[in-house]
């Protein structure tokens, strides 16, 4: 008696012996013209059926019989013809030999059980297929040949020519994760699949320069090649960190912007750390490449500062259940580094400053009630060499637990009420000839912070109030776009100085609405404003945000996935070939339920389900 994962084989090749294999290719042809024909016939009597209150129990015999036994008979002949003879690992027309790829690198396993249930959706849906290959690659070449996958002769290596060689951290962890993400089943202690055994496949990765030591940064590229031909795949990359982003079919890719972020807040809810790399993997699937970290402000300040302990022994809603260690953040950035992504802290100041001043006196400006103090605090007091030498250590410390070349210094939101009623204060600008312009202090301070960033070799990031006030910026910094109006004429603005930009306004996607808001993010157009193609070329990416308000562990995931991802096409993929809503959400829907897979818990876009639904935590 055979074992039923052997009889597929078995009968495969009994007819090609009765029949041989090319008049067995031609009875295939004719067999599956057959059963689409009856299929179609079943479904357009389907479609024809009466319907009302009564509906089916009107319908006589033979047009039941019709309905039942061509449908019946399509989904039999099909399913046997395409599985069982053609031996079901490599069919499809619509699966080109990357796609098989995809298959590994996307939505997991190929095994026979997987691509049955696929055929019987084909079926349904008329062959028309799903792809979730999001971001969608810059070119795209199908090929009518497939090749079949199976996790028992399935290898990644190093090209002979490659820069990187075996022992490089970052392609060895790659490969041990892509393995268990293609081949789950494999390693989920299910037991091993039964495959055949004689079709290796081999992944073959090939760097230009050995960076397997480093970190991202600005200026890595993420560009890569990818061919297939029988038995072997090519992945051509000019760093370590262009060799993640692994589609399903023969591309040429590369991204659009080079910035592309999520920033995830941490003080206004304390973010375990296990949500945090679970954010990283996510973001690796749509390929962004920096995490923003806002991770302190007002309500908290969970950093735990070596040089400063108080900060957040006194500023953290708790001393020891609600900090991030030193530990815990070298964790993060080596986390990101496998997957390419960059941590950018941002320690924002002068204002949203509260917490900050539970933990070091005399860094809050004292705000006053007519000539008497009232006992509150407000932003950070510009006027005190204290606070600069306060900050200058503490900048110092950050540098060397953030590797990033760059750091985000905030700016924004600077109430000026506090600083007015301070008779110091206005005593102070009194002498530097300020007279009563509070955002010259403003200025006065955000130039001395750059100045203290600079001389650690940090390139500052800061909000784009920075630049409103008319201060004095270092060219080489970024600025954030934040504000939600009018954020096309402050594109303009920025960039007609010569200045760089990271646009996150039309993105803040913590800002919820009932139905597919996707849609507002997926329609952006970053460069769409009125200025020279030289202006265009200073945004350098965006950002998605998702503040904290409203957002803890239990919900940061569901919020986040997959609309964050509609920015990540825009931000990765051509702008042309990416234009049309329609085309996107059968892809977006693809993507997540794979995310879904993964571990993921993207909540849904519409109505349907996904064949691995989520699990649980």
């Amino acid at each position: 008696m055979y074992d039923l994962v052997d009889l597929p084989d078995t009968l495969h090749h009994m007819l090609e012996n009765l029949l041989g294999s090319q008049n067995l290719e031609a009875v295939v042809l004719l067999l599956l013209i057959a059963g689409t024909v009856a299929t179609s016939t079943g479904l357009a009597a389907l479609i024809s059926l009466p319907t009302g209150h009564h509906g089916i129990d009107q319908l006589h015999l033979s047009e039941l019989q019709v309905v039942v036994l061509g449908l019946l008979f399509g989904a039999i002949l099909a399913t046997f013809l395409l599985f069982v003879v053609l031996d079901s690992a490599v069919v499809a027309s619509q699966w080109s030999s990357m796609e098989a790829i995809m298959c590994m690198l996307g939505s997991g396993r190929c095994t026979r059980t997987h691509l049955y249930l696929l055929l019987l959706i084909i079926i349904a849906l008329g062959f028309h297929t799903v792809e979730g290959v999001w971001p969608l690659p810059q070119t795209v070449t199908t090929s009518p040949e497939r090749y079949p996958l199976n996790s028992q002769a399935f290898y990644f290596g190093y090209g002979r020519q490659s820069a990187a060689k075996p022992g490089c951290s970052v392609l060895d962890a790659a490969f041990k994760r892509y393995f268990s993400l293609i081949f789950q089943d494999y390693t989920s202690g299910n037991g091993p699949l039964r495959f055949n055994q004689n079709k290796p496949f081999t992944v073959e990765v090939s760097v230009d320069h050995d960076d397997c030591e480093s970190y991202p940064n600005e200026d890595s590229s993420e560009r890569y090649n990818l061919s297939v031909s029988a038995g072997k795949a090519s992945l051509n990359a000019e760093t370590v960190w262009g060799a993640y982003f692994v589609n399903k079919t023969e591309i040429d890719d590369f991204p659009r912007f080079k910035f592309r972020g999520i920033l995830l807040d941490t003080s206004r809810h304390y973010l375990p750390v296990t949500a945090i790399l679970k954010t990283l993997d996510a973001m690796a699937y749509s390929k962004f490449n920096v995490f923003h970290w806002h991770i302190v402000d007002d309500p908290s300040f969970p950093y735990q500062s070596s040089t400063f302990p108080d900060l957040s022994s006194k500023g953290a809603f708790h001393p020891m259940t609600h900090i991030y260690t030193q530990s815990d953040v070298r964790r993060v950035v080596s986390h990101a580094r496998l997957w390419g992504i960059r941590v950018i802290p941002e320690f924002d100041s002068p204002g949203h400053t509260q917490s900050w001043g539970k933990g070091q006196p005399d860094l809050l400006t004292p705000c006053y009630r007519d000539s008497t103090p009232s006992g509150t605090f407000g932003p950070v007091n510009p006027v005190l060499p204290s606070t600069y030498q306060f900050m200058t250590k503490l900048f110092k410390e950050v540098s060397s637990v953030f590797p990033d070349s760059y750091i985000h210094l905030g700016g924004d939101e600077v109430g000026f009420g506090c600083w007015k009623s301070n008779p110091d204060v206005r005593a102070f600008m009194q002498k530097m000839g300020f007279g009563g312009n509070f955002p010259k202090l403003e200025a006065f301070y955000m130039e001395s912070i750059m100045n203290i960033t600079s001389a650690l070799n940090k390139t500052s990031i800061v909000w784009q109030d920075v630049f409103d006030y008319h201060e004095r910026i270092p060219k080489d910094t970024v600025l954030h776009i934040w504000k939600g109006t009018g954020y096309k004429a402050e594109l303009s603005r920025i960039t007609k100085a010569g200045m760089r930009v990271v646009l996150a306004a039309p993105w803040y996607i913590n800002h919820i609405a009932y139905g597919q808001d996707w849609r507002n993010s997926y329609t952006v157009q970053p460069q769409n404003f009125s200025g020279t193609d030289e202006q265009k070329k200073l945004v350098i990416g965006g950002e998605v945000a998702m503040w904290g308000e409203y957002v803890d562990a239990t919900n940061l995931h569901p919020r986040l996935w997959p609309r964050a991802s509609a920015g990540a096409e825009r931000l990765w993929s051509d702008e042309q070939q990416t234009s049309s809503i329609d085309k996107a959400f059968p892809r977006l829907q693809d993507f997540r339920c794979l995310l879904v897979r993964r571990g993921i818990r993207a909540e849904p876009l519409f109505v349907g389900h996904c064949k691995h639904e989520y699990q649980g935590i």
